[in-house]
């Protein structure tokens, strides 16, 4: 079977016969008692919040981080009148992609997807959630800021079950937060061209991520947090985002570690290409720039949507390629994430890094012989870097069937190595890991995205991607508490639990996780390296 279930920069999975879910919130492993009352507020700077006991965990939904015009940078929210509920997710971004892969039960395996359908709102989108095991009680727990995936375009910091908070901030006492923010068009259209009040109107998505991280800076004491200790993490798309987050200079101090799950990669755009964007954007919405300032609020996001492609088209017939992505704008993000001199905006800050065995490839159910192996890998890279990539592979992994050539990732790998190197050469400790646990009787593998549900402890709420075997509530167990001593320390090392070495460029290091989690010492780097050249 040669389906393959692919939402570009987003984590996936298999529900078989279902569609998307409807809005919902995930039942913790043991269900106890919800309270909810004078017990459950906390007073922020904005006014006061309300949300609700879980067992013994707060849980707060919906709270407003900041508010903002449209291509306007962020501002802080509205004075709170009385107090405000926020027991509900709030709206998330809107996005063109929401609902376009609902229907996928026509293949063999009646593919569907996990994810939550949410509603959309471009005003009130800019919100978090918070899970915590205390409130205004002085104690500093570590925090954990989680920005999702979906590439710049689509997601949010609910939209899957398994980014629910709750489990992480029971097991290791740590404040949870999920954070959505603006995304594609509405959120990295580059506006500074027009002048006036778009002159700052760049890199709108992650200026809205550093709003939340000033809000939870000036907030988080009272819901029991440290914000001195604060982790911003992310996977794919969210990644991205990290990497981005730690080359602006208006999020240094907000912020004293990083994660960043399968999204090792250059991320940032061209300026001086993004910012030819506006002029041509105007001409395609039929706007005189000086008409810019009154008009540009008038239009739907689908006519804002429309147009921006079809400016995106005309630049690239004229050789300029403009996508709707952090760009290196010189203020706002002011370096290249992936240069080969780290960041020195985020110099001092650790990071944990690594990405999965198969990523993007889905359906790893495909027998193949190791002739056929050969033949297709010839057909992608040549006859002779075939031959050498299949004895390195074999080197690499001597248990791996045959197939399992087709659809290793060396590129992520290689990007992540990279970041974790680049961190290193700081003299600031990173840890690089490599995710290669498969489901059993599951056509995904270590699939992009499957590690989520470990990392975040959360088997039991998605089940339906990794299935419910033992081994994977035991892998669980031990990524998150690899996950929670990074996320307090800056390391992820916990006693009772193998070693993880920090990265160095000589021994090469990496956290195998798998049945058997082990550090080998550059197991696949011949493989890493001939894939490089």
């Amino acid at each position: 079977m040669k389906h393959s279930l692919l939402l570009a920069g987003m984590a996936l999975s298999i529900l078989a016969g279902c569609g998307p879910k409807a809005a919902q919130t995930a039942a913790p492993a043991h269900p106890g008692p919800i309270t909810a009352g004078e017990h459950t507020r906390v007073n922020t700077t904005y006014g006061t919040v309300e949300g609700y006991l879980d067992d013994d965990v707060y849980t707060f939904k919906g709270i407003q981080y900041a508010k903002a015009e449209r291509f306007m940078p962020p501002q802080a929210p509205d004075k709170i009148e009385g107090v405000r509920m926020c027991k509900l997710y709030g709206p998330k971004a809107p996005q063109n992609l929401s609902l376009e892969w609902r229907d996928n039960t026509q293949t063999d395996y009646n593919f569907g997807n996990q994810f939550v359908i949410e509603p959309m709102d471009e005003k009130a989108c800019l919100v978090l959630n918070v899970w915590t095991k205390g409130i205004n009680d002085g104690k500093k727990r570590p925090v954990f800021v989680w920005t999702h995936g979906g590439g710049f375009f689509s997601g949010s910091g609910h939209d899957l079950d398994c980014y629910e908070g709750r489990a992480l901030a029971d097991k290791g006492d740590i404040v949870t937060i999920t954070i959505n923010h603006r995304l594609n068009i509405l959120g990295y259209a580059d506006l500074r061209a027009l002048g006036g009040k778009y002159s700052e109107s760049v890199n709108l998505g992650h200026q809205d991520i550093v709003k939340a991280l000033e809000w939870i800076h000036d907030n988080i004491e009272k819901f029991g947090g440290d914000p001195n200790c604060v982790t911003i993490g992310g996977q794919s798309g969210g990644g991205g985002k990290v990497s981005n987050t730690m080359a602006m200079p208006s999020a240094k101090g907000l912020f004293h570690r990083a994660i960043i799950q399968s999204g090792s990669g250059p991320r940032s755009g061209d300026a001086e290409a993004s910012i030819k964007f506006g002029p041509v954007f105007l001409q395609e919405l039929g706007v005189k720039p000086s008409e810019a300032e009154t008009k540009l609020d008038t239009f739907t996001y689908e006519e804002l949507v429309a147009a921006g492609n079809r400016a995106n088209a005309k630049l690239s017939q004229s050789g300029t390629r403009v996508g709707f992505g952090p760009v290196k704008d010189g203020k706002y993000i002011a370096e290249h994430p992936f240069d080969e001199a780290a960041t020195d905006i985020s110099k001092d800050v650790p990071l944990l890094v690594g990405c999965n065995f198969n990523e993007m490839q889905f359906d790893i159910s495909e027998s193949k012989t190791e002739a056929e192996v050969k033949t297709a890998l010839t057909e992608r890279i040549g006859e002779e870097k075939a031959v050498k990539f299949m004895e390195a592979f074999k080197k690499a992994y001597p248990n791996e069937e045959p197939k399992a050539m087709l659809y290793v990732d060396t590129r992520t790998r290689g990007n992540a190595e990279h970041q974790a190197a680049l961190k290193s050469r700081q003299g600031t400790k990173s840890f690089l890991y490599l995710f290669t646990w498969k489901p059993e009787n599951n056509v995904l593998g270590a699939s992009h995205g499957m590690e989520l549900p470990f990392m975040f402890n959360n088997i039991a709420v998605q089940r339906e991607m990794t299935g419910s075997s033992e081994s994977a509530y035991k892998l669980a167990d031990i990524m998150s508490d690899y996950w929670i001593a990074f996320i307090k320390n800056g390391d992820p090392n916990v006693e009772g639990r193998p070693v993880w070495e920090p990265y160095n460029e000589e021994t090469r290091p990496t956290m195998v996780l798998d049945n058997t989690c082990e550090t080998k010492h550059g197991h696949d780097s011949e493989l890493i390296d001939l894939m490089r050249q």
